[in-house]
């Protein structure tokens, strides 16, 4: 978090949500109709996702914070994080307001499925990143995630050794039939091939999986269990910071939560999801695809910063939208029209808003950069 100010905007989602509930932000954000969001919806959780049929399309790629809740939450979530993306590019502050006026520009067209599916061909960085996740394989993923492609998983900095308990649990649940249904899915899979757990281990991850359990399985998949193989991870659940609408009902369990939410954002993730228990633990279950990459968008030039701002914000229109009848995605379209001055398309109301929240997570972001090298001092 301390390597940029775009970072410790993705990796302090809490942060967002303390000023959402602040008597500041009361009556400037607009209510939209309730659908499920991602809660978290900034750069790095939108990227390459790969269906079952092997299909790839750029869709939400993290949805631990999803709830019921207001779409314009995303929307201002999205615009900080592509704000504080143009700061660490080191760009002019005339193009955070060019590229809110593509956010609204892109998020519209997106919600009334006006979407341009090529776009992502005419942005470079983009193009560049969709090209790769369609030529990688499993050994890529492999190689990238657990350093090899021998059905082990090397213990060190990233990977921990489990003990007895964890790894018969973790046994009990691959052994389970609703996850061998979930791994034998692929269209490639046979259904009815036997697996088995080759190894687990403790993964050690970012900010978002501090306190919970998180673990890697490597999987084999046929009768000689080495003839094919996938990883899965295993995502302790918890309670969202994001604010669900008053009076919806989402699941009690978190896991079945966070499922709900990747099948209505992010159809291609929510179908290789599943909900279980890990002893007292709520966890999700995914496969880890090859083609599954998160956006860096460092060192934009302007162009290709309002070229992304409009395509990202117009993928979370399409999963927004993708939630409404036609009448309703109208009138919320109408609703963030609203205010538009001759001067400026983005409506005054996420303007303040991005203006007030970069300046209080810079502010931030310097504290924490401070207390960590202070606290590098102290421990050398």
């Amino acid at each position: 978090m301390a390597a940029s100010a775009h970072a410790y905007v993705r990796g302090n989602t809490v942060k967002f949500y303390e000023w959402l509930e602040s008597t500041r932000a009361a009556g400037v954000i607009p209510e939209g109709p309730p659908v499920w969001i991602c809660g978290d919806c900034h750069v790095g959780n939108l990227g390459p996702v790969a269906s079952t049929e092997g299909k790839v399309e750029i869709q939400v790629r993290d949805l631990d914070q999803t709830v019921l809740g207001n779409p314009a939450h995303d929307l201002v979530r999205l615009g900080l994080s592509l704000a504080m993306a143009s700061r660490s590019s080191d760009l002019p502050g005339v193009t955070t307001a060019l590229m809110m006026e593509q956010v609204v520009e892109g998020y519209c067209k997106g919600l009334l499925n006006r979407h341009d599916h090529d776009a992502h061909r005419r942005i470079e960085p983009i193009r560049v990143i969709m090209k790769q996740a369609l030529r990688r394989k499993w050994r890529h993923l492999a190689q990238e995630r657990i350093e090899d492609v021998t059905p082990r998983i090397p213990l060190g900095p990233r990977f921990w050794s489990l003990t007895k308990a964890e790894r018969k649990q973790i046994a009990a649940v691959i052994n389970d039939k609703q996850t061998r249904t979930l791994i034998t899915c692929l269209r490639s899979r046979p259904d009815d091939a036997p697996v088995q757990m080759l190894d687990a281990a403790y993964w050690v991850k970012g900010c978002s999986s501090l306190g919970r359990l998180r673990y890697a399985v490597l999987v084999g998949i046929g009768e000689n269990a080495k003839e094919g193989m996938c990883l899965l991870d295993i995502k302790e659940s918890i309670k969202a910071a994001a604010p669900k609408v008053d009076g919806e009902r989402i699941p009690k369990n978190n896991a079945e939560r966070v499922v709900a939410g990747a099948k209505a954002l992010s159809p291609f993730l929510g179908d290789r999801m599943l909900a279980r228990k890990l002893g007292d633990r709520q966890v999700v279950l995914r496969e880890l695809m090859p083609q599954d990459l998160k956006f860096e968008v460092e060192a934009l030039t302007q162009m290709e910063a309002i070229a992304t701002a409009r395509l990202l914000a117009s993928i979370v229109g399409r999963a927004h939208g993708r939630q409404m009848d036609v009448t309703t995605r109208r009138k919320w379209v109408a609703e963030l029209s609203k205010g538009h001055s001759k001067s400026l398309d983005a409506p005054p109301w996420l303007w303040r808003s991005i203006v007030e929240l970069a300046a209080t997570h810079e502010a931030a972001y310097l504290e924490h950069c401070r207390s960590y090298a202070l606290g590098g001092e102290k421990k050398g």
